[in-house]
């Protein structure tokens, strides 16, 4: 299902929600104005991903790839590096089959903190990115947890729609790392 894809203008509008997300995110966990710059992290629309990167059952999706870096002296240094997959398609039939109730914006807000919470807590050493699918199903629930604590301080009628719809009574998709 790979043919929905943002349009210029939803793509400009998911780049200002991360922005917004980091700063909400920094806030939450006391990071300095420039911390996120240390997280090594880029997001992609569907219409940029790889096969591999592409999931049916998610908002979005959080790839971890390792990176060796030469310095002048020829000596190695590796880092791992975290790619947020948005799944364009998924978003935008959530949005549509939300009849207006669910607002694009403010359901990217979610999932950009959602993500970068998990970007931090796997490159803090929180959580193991290679945990068991029962461990990771956990590490979720946290997640959403502390996403929730994140976006109260923005609060708004849409907003708790979104958060509604992520409760565990009724949920409009999942999102899996």
């Amino acid at each position: 299902m790979r043919g929905r894809y943002f349009n210029p203008s939803q793509m400009s509008l998911a780049k200002a929600v991360f922005g917004h997300a980091e700063k909400l995110v920094g806030s939450y966990y006391r990071l300095g104005q420039d911390a996120f710059r240390a997280y090594r992290y880029d997001i992609r629309t569907l219409i940029q991903l790889e096969s591999h990167e592409i999931k049916e059952c998610a908002f979005a999706h959080l790839c971890r790839y390792r990176y060796e870096k030469h310095d002048h002296q020829g000596v190695s240094k590796s880092f791992f590096f975290y790619r947020v997959c948005l799944q364009d398609n998924r978003i935008l039939d959530a949005v549509e089959r939300a009849n207006s109730f669910i607002k694009l914006s403010p359901l990217m807000l979610y999932i950009a903190a959602h993500e970068l919470v998990h970007v931090i807590r796997f490159d803090d050493g929180h959580f193991n990115f290679e945990a068991p699918e029962e461990e990771k199903s956990r590490e979720e629930d946290i997640v959403h947890a502390i996403t929730r604590q994140i976006m109260q301080p923005v609060m708004h009628h849409d907003l708790n729609l979104v958060l509604d719809c992520f409760s565990n009574q009724y949920k409009i998709g999942d999102i899996f790392h």
